[in-house]
């Protein structure tokens, strides 16, 4: 079905980032991927293309704008690019709503020209050894010292951990913590006591940076507390809505791409002296995968729509993160399955994509937990 939802800047954005992605981002992806980090120069590339920041104002360098359609554009060609290192969408959707909504004036002029050019790249610390998901058992915790906060603990598996130089960092501010007791304090590079690990080595994804990071009597300055003191519960689940929603959709640009070159290969390849299109499981299979795709585009179109006019719930949002992250790892476990031996090969997409989309039903919240949103709002 031809979708709806774009309009003519849409598709002109659109080219705008392909072209990025051919200049600056592939030539360079495989020693990237060696290498374990994207280079610094291809953030500074991005924010001079207008890709970052897009809805900070535009007094900041930002694009201005909260149609977050173009932050749709942005995921679904990175990842039909194979390109998930560098981390635009976690810059732009997952941690720029914190720093647009909640920042005051003096922290926007601080840190959003940067956030938006490319020379500060950012983070997000949530996730600890002992506390994923569940947020309720955060234990870095930071001590009210007049002046300051002492800011202990650790973090892990922070996603541009090694690369950021801003870390919006989910500390204890009460001895309770728990929803009432969290609040979100912001880390800058070179501060005293503030330590990175090493950079995690993963299954996939392999050019994006992964780190552990250590907090030792950090003194994070008074005017680093972002949003309101103990209301950084209500802050993220605020802003989960937009990241499990970007997450979505690119998985169902995953799932859709996979299909693509999966059908194309079974058009090519032959079996027992005939392609194996000819045959009727591989048919079969092909019209499930294509079915299911058509069915959950449909539906975070519809999602990406009603974000845009600010309409989209954390159930609705916790619906598109589970169907469609768990529909790209069916579509690619089937895809690699229906390309052999090949699929195995790291050197074919589909191979790539196996790894690189495993996360997916992880991060931003597991798919139990999306189970979980969604049972409670229907079920009390």
């Amino acid at each position: 079905m031809k979708r709806q939802i774009f309009a003519p800047e849409h598709d002109a954005f659109r080219e705008t980032v392909r072209s990025f992605l051919a200049r600056e981002v592939l030539p360079y992806y495989e020693q990237w991927e060696q290498d374990g980090i994207v280079s610094r120069e291809a953030w500074r590339a991005a924010g001079k293309q207008g890709l970052l920041g897009l809805a900070a104002d535009e007094e900041y360098g930002g694009g201005g704008t909260a149609d977050f359609r173009y932050s749709a554009v942005l995921a679904e060609e990175f990842t039909r690019a194979g390109a998930p290192g560098l981390a635009l969408g976690l810059h732009n959707d997952i941690i720029g709503p914190y720093l647009t909504g909640l920042a005051t004036e003096e922290q926007k002029r601080r840190w959003l020209p940067g956030f938006c050019d490319g020379s500060l790249i950012t983070a997000i610390a949530m996730t600890e050894p002992g506390a994923g998901s569940d947020l309720q058992g955060i234990r870095t915790h930071a001590e009210d010292r007049g002046d300051h906060w002492l800011l202990n603990g650790s973090k892990t598996f922070i996603s541009n951990g090694i690369l950021a130089d801003l870390v919006i960092v989910v500390a204890k501010t009460t001895p309770e913590g728990g929803a009432h007791g969290l609040s979100l304090l912001v880390v800058e590079r070179g501060t005293e006591g503030f330590e990175r690990g090493r950079n995690l080595d993963k299954i996939g994804q392999k050019a994006q940076d992964t780190a552990e990071l250590f907090f030792h009597d950090v003194h994070v300055p008074k005017e680093n507390l972002l949003g309101e003191l103990h209301g950084a519960f209500v802050h993220l689940m605020t802003n989960l809505a937009q990241e499990r929603l970007s997450i979505a959709v690119a998985a169902i640009a995953a799932a859709e791409h996979l299909l693509e070159i999966t059908t194309e290969y079974v058009k090519e390849r032959e079996a027992f002296g005939r392609p194996l299109a000819t045959k009727q499981h591989i048919r079969f299979e092909i019209a499930e995968m294509a079915t299911e795709c058509a069915v959950t585009r449909a539906f975070l179109d519809r999602c990406i729509e009603d974000h845009s006019s600010g309409g989209l719930d954390a159930v609705h949002a916790s619906m598109a993160k589970w169907w469609a992250t768990e529909l790209q790892k069916r579509v690619a476990d089937r895809c690699l399955q229906l390309h052999g031996g090949y699929g195995y090969m790291t050197d074919y997409p589909v191979a790539r994509a196996f790894t690189d989309g495993r996360i997916q039903t992880i991060y931003g919240g597991t798919t139990e937990i999306m189970k979980e949103i969604i049972g409670r709002s229907l079920l009390g």
